[in-house]
């Protein structure tokens, strides 16, 4: 693979040099985002200032996504590349490392407070570290302690925007107020976001807020908002829990009266559905974790995505 992308950027050095004696930005800001998500939050921050290529589309696996030729070349190319940090994005030294890229890389996390997995899945995230440094294919697992899930709070979100208009300043300062501005009105959209969310998890009773979904991926959600959520897979769309996780997470859901279960929009549904079966629970819909649907679905932007969540739990564990 590194040949055919190393292959695909030679092929791309006439289109650069081609673009050399152009003033700096006289066109689009090219950005990359590394996934759908982050895609979302540049669009709203670059407006028509910025031309955004994203790697992991709609209903795409960041966890399991293997790069493409075309990928490096987006990299070669770009002014700006911005990313989740916190091991989010397993592919992405790879890919830098590939492209040979010459773009600042700018971390959306920073200045966020990260939060630890829960003790079981943090147990299992430092086991596919080890297992990590001996098997290259599965490098791009290893998320660490860490949860890098921090998108879905919406107060975190504010923070990968504001880091977004930085980024998009330093890169094209003329450019600068217009970031600003449309990062400041976004953030105004999330702050009305918020709020809705708060009132829809503080109409379901507090004894109701306890809900399954496929992998461990609303740490954010439940710490900011109230939920408890349980996850058979951990830390890893890819990870296989035994027949004795799946008991254990049987019989904790039984005791925390689960009021329902949710498949995620990047998963297999079939093991929610046998934990449904298994534990008398109904399966509540779909939640969208990690990406955003496809244009015309219930999640093509961020706020839409947060919206659907929402209404999706408290459909479910309300029955409205």
């Amino acid at each position: 693979m590194l040949k055919t992308i190393h292959a695909a950027l030679a092929l791309s050095v006439i289109t650069l040099t081609g673009f050399a004696t152009l003033p700096a930005f006289a066109k689009p800001l090219k950005v990359v985002a590394s996934f759908s998500i982050i895609g979302d939050f540049a669009k709203n921050v670059g407006g028509g200032r910025v031309e955004i290529t994203t790697l992991v589309g709609p209903d795409g696996d960041a966890h399991v996504y293997e790069p493409k030729p075309a990928d490096a070349v987006a990299m070669a190319k770009a002014d700006v590349v911005l990313v989740n940090g916190l091991n989010f994005e397993g592919f992405l030294q790879r890919l830098v490392d590939a492209s040979a890229t010459g773009a600042a890389v700018v971390e959306l996390t920073k200045g966020i407070e990260p939060i630890e997995f829960k003790p079981e899945f943090a147990e299992e995230a430092q086991e596919e570290s080890h297992e990590g440094h001996a098997h290259d294919e599965h490098e791009g697992h290893d998320h660490g302690p860490l949860d890098p899930h921090a998108f879905q709070s919406v107060p975190n979100a504010k923070v990968y925007v504001k880091n977004i208009a930085d980024a998009f300043c330093a890169a094209d300062a003329q450019g600068c107020a217009d970031y600003r501005a449309n990062a400041d009105a976004y953030s105004r959209k999330l702050d009305a976001l918020d709020g809705e969310i708060r009132a829809a998890i503080a109409s379901i009773p507090q004894a109701k807020r306890v809900v399954i979904t496929s992998h461990d991926a609303f740490g954010y959600f439940e710490h900011e908002y109230g939920l408890t959520f349980l996850a058979p897979q951990g830390v890893s769309t890819e990870a296989e829990p035994s027949a004795a996780d799946v008991a254990t997470l049987v019989k904790q859901a039984r005791q925390d009266k689960a009021a329902a279960l949710f498949v995620e929009n990047i998963t297999n549904p079939k093991l929610v559905e046998r934990i449904a079966a298994e534990a008398g629970i109904k399966v509540g819909g779909t939640l969208y974790s990690d990406s955003l649907s496809p244009s015309g679905g219930p999640a093509a932007t961020y706020i839409d995505m947060m919206r659907s969540n929402t209404a999706e739990i408290k459909g479910a564990i309300l029955g409205s």
